[in-house]
């Protein structure tokens, strides 16, 4: 297959797109990315002085959104957010319910895995660089929408709030972005030699 087939049968794409189409494909995919982000908030690291753990959850939805596609990628987000709203204890640390101060991190990785699932059907995932432009503005959403509900779950002022609930993850986010940058473009290298 030569190399311009291959980019115009990606262009308009994500990776779940590569699987055969079916219901049971999608359902699949999105209880699939949601069972995903429930393990990877397990993957937690207290912060001292915050509220909010590190943990894997935010890079696992934004890879989910990212590989899945907006409309999937939300629902699974969806999937994800109202299990655990509904008592599942699968949010970080083993949480569940809407009455965490962290859950409004939640409601933006449902925000960011449409903008970025979005991005990715646009090429956003097919380069190093385009992929960290794409994480970072992911992530930025998330912290748009968790830090004001930190600050208002917690009474905490707007500057205690990035304290607490921005500044100790910047550099865990730039090396979830440095492994964004190698996973997905290796994906579709990977996809266009089958």
């Amino acid at each position: 297959m030569s190399t311009a087939t291959v980019t115009s049968a990606r262009s308009g794409q994500v990776l779940a797109d590569l699987i055969p189409a079916s219901r049971v494909r999608d359902a699949a995919l999105v209880l699939g990315g949601a069972a995903l982000t429930g393990l990877a908030a397990q993957i937690a690291v207290p912060v001292p002085g915050s509220p909010v753990p590190v943990t894997g959850q935010t890079f696992a939805a934004l890879l989910v959104g990212t590989a899945l596609g907006a409309r999937r990628g939300f629902a699974s987000l969806a999937v994800y957010a109202l299990v655990g709203a509904a008592g599942v204890p699968w949010f970080a640390e083993g949480g569940s319910g809407t009455a965490m101060p962290s859950f409004g991190y939640i409601l933006g990785m449902l925000l960011a895995s449409v903008v970025v699932g979005a991005l990715a059907r646009r090429g956003a995932d097919r380069s190093a660089w385009r992929t960290a432009g794409t994480m970072v503005l992911g992530s930025a959403i998330i912290y748009a929408v968790g830090v004001p509900y930190l600050a208002l779950a917690t009474g905490m002022s707007a500057s205690a709030a990035i304290a607490a609930g921005l500044t100790p993850f910047l550099v865990g986010d730039a090396l979830k972005a440095a492994l964004a940058m190698g996973v997905l473009p290796t994906a579709w290298k990977f996809a266009g030699k089958r």
